[in-house]
């Protein structure tokens, strides 16, 4: 007869159980089946059945598994636990997937080699614990890890094809609204249902997401941008001061920049256009800009905020001013403009707001100097060559390397030829040292006026005791005396 005060004593001669972790983790994107709860369901009776003590668990809830970023318990189990801790065996999980999606499979093999590392066994529950020397559960396990990478990209590449497909329909395809736009939920008659709220997301899958006016203020600044920018002709510079003078906060909720204001510029959005797949970044991987012709776009998609005319206008600003940064287009004009003077001046660049500004010609070309040199590549590559003869004529153990010349394999020479450019009374030649460590010297070939391009002489800059400033020579200056030399005779005392 069964007393109360008796308790159920363990069999003294039962093994001891073997002690172990359990890691679960479930994503938006993976369907009901492999919620949390059913994972613990089927990996505590898997435990319970092999004699296993569960003493601790993990689970990410709502976390992808395409890698190990932002996975918080998984982080905690293999820094806190696997490395630290002897007092358990195994790690079960429910299925390879579950452990993770690695796209690199070595990765999900690299944790697995960690715990056994640490002599712990990672063991998926439904294919079971390995049997001793079992040649083959490798085999099955990176097959494992195989069709779950691959059943992500699968799915990535169907939710996008998805994606494409509501924006050629014209509809919203997901994320943040841009600024100065709400985002209208749309039932499955296409009919107005209520705003979604920031965070928000529509709750069935046939229904649709359309953008709307959003805050007045922000239509507002909206469109004061683009009439600013085309109406007044004011800078994305000034229009970005203006902004923040008066306090308008920008999309970020800080101040104004002049990229914010070009990023408003250039949105087809705000003309009612809907634009998709501008940038590529699938499967947790950086995302990189895609070029226009990959873009999805849908005109008339919704209400515009900008009038289509000037928007239109807008574009061919930008875009007018973008041909004035083309570097050929940059050359040409520079070639007019000397043309027409018959000198080079910075401030003659100033004279017409169609031409390139000096710091544009800098940032593409190294200086003003040298996209003028640009325009007389061809004469310049002539001279290159007959100063290469002239060397070889004097130093016949010459060798042509690279973009240099080796002289009797003890001095590598960097020929710069130099056209005159003619700035005010005096012409100057702009030379700049080849500040490379394998070069010796950097000789500069002075040619006469862009009308026979004779070589007049020649300016020997050594390696040392010059920094890589770009140096002007003239006829008459000190500097000129001291590095020029009439031929090239020198080159044989120097070896």
């Amino acid at each position: 007869m069964d007393h109360w005060w008796e308790i159920e004593l363990p069999d003294a001669s039962a093994p001891a159980l073997v002690r172990a972790v359990a890691y679960y983790r479930h994503s938006a994107q993976d369907r009901q089946e492999n919620s949390i709860p059913i994972q613990q369901d089927q990996v505590r009776a898997w435990a319970t059945q092999h004699g296993v003590e569960i003493i601790r668990e993990f689970c990410d809830a709502g976390r992808s598994g395409l890698n190990s970023e932002g996975r918080p318990a998984f982080t905690e189990m293999m820094e806190a636990w696997i490395t630290k801790r002897d007092d358990f065996d195994y790690v079960l999980c429910l299925d390879v997937s579950r452990w993770g999606r690695f796209q690199d499979i070595d990765l999900s093999a690299q944790f697995s080699a960690i715990c056994k590392k640490h002599k712990k066994q990672v063991i998926y529950t439904t294919i079971g614990k390995p049997k001793e020397n079992d040649p083959l559960y490798p085999v099955y396990v990176q097959f494992e890890r195989f069709r779950a990478a691959q059943y992500s990209r699968e799915l990535s590449d169907k939710v996008w094809r998805g994606c494409v497909k509501i924006a050629e329909q014209g509809y919203w395809a997901g994320g943040p609204p841009p600024y100065g736009f709400q985002r209208l939920l749309l039932d499955e008659k296409r009919e107005p249902l209520n705003v979604l709220q920031p965070g928000q997301r529509k709750g069935i899958q046939n229904q649709r997401v359309t953008l709307v006016e959003g805050r007045p203020e922000e239509v507002a600044t909206i469109r004061r941008i683009f009439e600013a920018f085309v109406i007044k002709g004011d800078s994305e510079y000034k229009i970005a001061e203006d902004l923040n003078r008066e306090g308008v906060p920008s999309p970020s909720g800080r101040r104004w920049g002049a990229g914010s204001v070009l990023a408003r510029l250039r949105n087809e959005k705000y003309a009612g256009t809907m634009v998709y797949n501008q940038t590529s970044g699938k499967l947790k991987t950086p995302k990189h800009p895609n070029p226009p012709e990959k873009w999805v776009r849908t005109p008339e998609a919704f209400t515009a905020i900008v009038d289509a005319e000037l928007f239109q206008r807008a574009q061919e600003i930008l875009e007018k001013r973008k041909q004035r940064y083309d570097p050929d287009y940059m050359l040409r004009m520079l070639d007019s403009l000397y043309q027409s003077h018959g000198m080079l001046r910075p401030g003659l660049l100033r004279t017409s707001s169609d031409l390139p500004t000096v710091g544009g010609y800098s940032r593409e070309f190294g200086s003003l100097d040298s996209a003028f040199q640009k325009l007389f590549d061809g004469e310049r590559d002539k001279a290159r060559d007959a100063v290469h003869e002239q060397i070889r004529s004097q130093v016949p153990e010459t060798l042509a390397y690279s973009d240099f010349l080796v002289l009797d394999q003890k001095l590598t020479v960097s020929i710069q030829p130099a056209v005159p450019v003619p700035h005010g009374y005096e012409s100057y030649w702009p030379l700049r040292r080849d500040t490379r460590p394998v070069i010796d010297m950097t000789l500069g070939v002075l040619l006469s006026e862009p009308a026979d391009f004779t070589i007049l002489g020649f300016i020997a800059l050594p390696r040392f005791g010059l920094d890589s400033r770009p140096l002007r020579f003239t006829s008459s200056s000190t500097r000129t005396e001291l590095f020029g030399r009439a031929d090239l005779t020198f080159l044989q005392q120097l070896l």
